[in-house]
Formats: C-alpha cells, structure tokens, sequence
C-alpha cells in the first residue's frame, strides 16, 4: 500500500505540474521561478540520492566515467530533441526529468523494500518538489512552442507512467541486483541531471526570471535538503 501511494504521488506530480503549466496562469516571471527552485531541489538530488550512495560503491575512477557518460548521453540526446522540436525548449526539460526520473525512480522502489514511513515521505516530497515546478515550465514552454495542449498533456503523462512502471521495476524486480549496478545508474543519472542543469534549466529560469533566479535556486535547494535530511 505504501508503495502504491508513493508512487502515485510522485508521478502524479508531473501530470499536475503539466496542467499548471497549460492553464495559462503562469507568467513568465513565475515560469522562471518554479523551474529555478526545481533546478535548485535537483541539486541536492544529484549530490545526495545519487552521487553521495553511488560513491558508496564505486571508486572515483569508476564513479566519474559514469557520471561523464550520463552527461555526454544527455547532450547528444537534448541536441537530437532540439533539431526534431526546433525551439521547444520544454521538451528538454521533459528530457531532463526523464534522465533523471528513470534512475531516480528505480532507486526509490528499492528503497521502499523496508523503509520506513518517515524516510520514504522524505524521499517522496524531495522527487516531488523538483517534479511539480520543473513539468509546470516545461509544459508552458512546450506550448509557447507551438505544441497542441493535447500532444503536452499525452507527453507529460507518458513520462508520469514510465517513471511509475521504473518505481515499481526498481520495487519487485531490482530486490537482488546488487549494489554496484544501482550505484553506475545513480551516477549515469547524476551527469545527465548535472548536464541539463546547465544547458537547460538555469538558463531558462534565469531568460525569465533574471536575478530572482539565485534566490529560487537557493530556496528549492533548502526545501530539498530539509527533506533529505529528514530522512
């Protein structure tokens, strides 16, 4: 039941978010500010939920090679998405969640098997966090791009039901794994989130939201941590 929860919970941020983002409500200057604090709440994800445990188990070497590969694999993907979807710059922050999403997703079905409640809620708010502001200004930006709200909408809940289907694979399927592979995931995903941080996601919040930006990414920083550390 708790599985079920958090996972619901955490994907159904993305198809909230999207909604947001395609009600028209979000000015730019809020636009810039939601996916500020989102790239800020990512931050701690990179360090904390998947370079920190990957560094557990993989040595420096081992562990930058698959942090370098997570983020050459993200620049070659943004740049095949950017050539198909012209300036629709939503459609590299749905690649960004995605990269990050399908690791970060696996690793919390693995770390419900025993949790307990308090560090899963922490876990699950922190994914939310980032997953709710980050869909809202990509969807915006996806639409602003010429895309129909239906075609958004389908995009941002496919990716909402991939990422579930990777929680409970990461659940009921990755119990035996091992260590070391989870931890190559971790990190392959911290160089392709830490890729499109810089190429994505602060360069757009900051277009919209100038110097409010530091302090969003601050504030989304904090929030993340709080959580973090509360579990």
């Amino acid at each position: 039941m708790l599985v079920a929860i958090t996972v619901t919970l955490v994907s159904l941020a993305l198809i909230l978010g999207a909604v947001w983002g395609l009600s028209g409500k979000l000015t730019p200057r809020t636009e810039g500010f939601l996916v500020a604090l989102s790239g800020g709440a990512l931050i701690v994800s990179v360090t904390e939920e998947l370079i920190r445990p990957a560094h557990a188990n993989l040595s420096l070497p081992w562990l930058s090679l698959a942090i370098a590969a997570g983020a050459v694999a993200f620049t070659v993907a943004d740049t095949a998405l950017e050539k198909k979807m012209g300036d629709s710059k939503g459609g590299g922050l749905l690649l960004a969640i995605t990269f990050d999403g399908v690791p970060e997703n696996l690793a919390l079905g693995v770390a419900l098997i025993g949790a307990d409640a308090k560090a899963v809620a922490a876990l699950a708010g922190s994914i939310f966090l980032s997953n709710l502001p980050e869909a809202a200004g990509g969807a915006n930006q996806m639409k602003k791009g010429g895309l129909s709200r239906r075609r958004v909408l389908l995009l941002w809940s496919g990716t909402a039901l991939v990422l579930a289907l990777c929680a409970l694979i990461g659940n009921f399927a990755l119990r035996d794994i091992g260590e070391v592979p989870l931890s190559a995931i971790r990190a392959f995903a911290a160089g392709a989130v830490t890729a499109s941080l810089a190429t994505e996601v602060f360069p757009q919040a900051y277009q919209h939201d100038h110097k409010e930006t530091g302090f969003a990414v601050t504030l989304g920083l904090i929030l993340a941590f709080v959580l973090s550390d509360l579990g």
